[in-house]
């Protein structure tokens, strides 16, 4: 092409901004963006700094303060003395720390349980025929789709101490079945309450599914070519588990304790609907007690605190599984 002709037809030029972005490209880019900025600053990020707010105030929303938002007046500033009320000898402070050790308890007890299950289960699982594989992982996959409330009240039909599907199939062994799992405060095994054993089994039946696909779809991450060369060098199935395929899980083990350990220091709907935090508060967990301050007794200031503690328990427990279970490896 000539000068001339370039000279007569000059490319066409689009004005862009520093970005790259042309004007309609920008406000799309921004009309997307605003709403959810605003969704999250109205229902993510105030109600965090709200919370963090009450927890320096003695607030009941019964109370009209004199300040913004309710604050000051009778809803006085305290400072920390929500946190450092919480290991005087109060009954409410007492009812917190076993709400603590409750939730401590039960989490620990969860992760146990699902690694030991979902574990040796995806080996299971990944060894048997293609054919069947899909069928399996829809068959353990299915509890964790179902409600909450609806686990609860089938446990509790299972543990029911008279027509309780559990207790009829221990008789029908011939053995003595517990007088009541989950009403019981003396029923007690290996120093743990038999009514919070009883909610992480129902607990762990509903949860351990995701862990399962997760543990699946890692072991098909490992290379064939690490396994094949074990078993040339005449590795047994039980040594090529211990030191090729669970140290190469690390990462996801990692990933599924962590997960986990978040998971059940939140659960609240199947400690409320099977047991309502007895006998005795021996399952009263630490998102229940918060329910009832905040909504129950409208102590919000109280409950935030203790809200800021819990988040202060899981991010500690997170850290801790990093640190221990963390590689400076891929494969």
């Amino acid at each position: 092409m000539t000068r001339a002709a370039i000279a007569s037809n000059p490319p066409s030029t689009v004005r862009t901004d520093p970005g790259g972005l042309r004007p309609g490209q920008r406000a799309f880019v921004w009309g997307s963006l605003i709403p959810i900025f605003l969704y999250l600053s109205i229902f993510a990020l105030f109600p965090m700094i709200w919370v963090v707010v009450l927890s320096f105030f003695n607030y009941s929303p019964v109370r009209v303060g004199d300040g913004l938002l309710g604050l000051g007046g009778r809803n006085p500033f305290v400072g920390l003395g929500n946190f450092i009320a919480m290991f005087d000898s109060t009954q409410t402070a007492q009812l917190f720390r076993t709400a603590v050790r409750n939730t401590v308890t039960f989490a620990s007890l969860v992760m146990i349980a699902n690694l030991a299950i979902t574990l040796p289960l995806a080996v299971l699982v990944e060894s048997a025929h293609d054919r069947v594989k899909g069928l399996f992982r829809a068959i353990y996959f299915l509890p964790t789709v179902s409600s909450a409330v609806a686990v609860a009240i089938m446990w509790g039909y299972v543990f029911h101490p008279q027509q309780g599907l559990l207790n009829n199939f221990i008789k029908l062994i011939g053995l003595t079945p517990p007088k009541a799992w989950l009403t019981d405060p003396s029923a007690v095994f290996f120093g743990v309450p038999l009514a919070m054993i009883a909610v992480i089994i129902a607990y762990v039946w509903q949860d351990f599914g995701y862990n399962l696909v997760i543990f699946i779809a890692a072991l098909q991450g490992i290379p064939h070519d690490i396994r094949d060369a074990a078993q040339i060098d005449g590795a047994s199935g039980w040594q090529e588990f211990w030191r090729i395929t669970l140290p190469l899980l690390q990462p996801t083990l990692l990933l599924v304790c962590t997960l986990t350990m978040i998971s059940s220091f939140q659960v609240f709907v199947i400690f409320q609907v099977m047991t309502n935090g007895g006998p005795q508060n021996q399952t009263r967990s630490l998102t229940m007690d918060i329910y009832e301050n905040a909504f129950r007794y409208q102590a919000m200031g109280w409950a935030a605190a203790m809200s800021l503690m819990l988040f202060a328990m899981v991010l500690i427990v997170t850290l801790v599984q990093f640190r221990l279970l963390r590689t400076d490896w891929e494969y």
